[in-house]
């Protein structure tokens, strides 16, 4: 399985849409300074996965969230 998440940083008001296989192991990854686009921003909280069967519908839709700004105020608590 493959999923689109959306997480929140608990320091900024900033958000992250990526997309991952193993999302326990990715979120990990953010929290712990691992990723450079997020580094600065950590710690995480996840506040949205959606699940794909496979890689390419599971990229359409993370692009899809990443172009569409009123989605992802949709789908983030809080966004502005």
């Amino acid at each position: 399985m493959y999923y689109v998440y959306i997480i929140r940083s608990l320091a900024k008001n900033w958000h992250y849409v990526g997309s991952t296989s193993n999302i326990e192991k990715r979120l990990a990854e953010h929290n712990i300074g691992s990723t450079p686009s997020t580094k600065a921003y950590a710690p995480f909280e996840l506040v949205h996965i959606e699940e794909f069967p496979n890689k390419t519908e599971c990229r359409k839709r993370e692009l899809k969230i990443k172009k569409n700004h009123a989605l992802k105020k949709s789908l983030v608590p809080g966004l502005k």
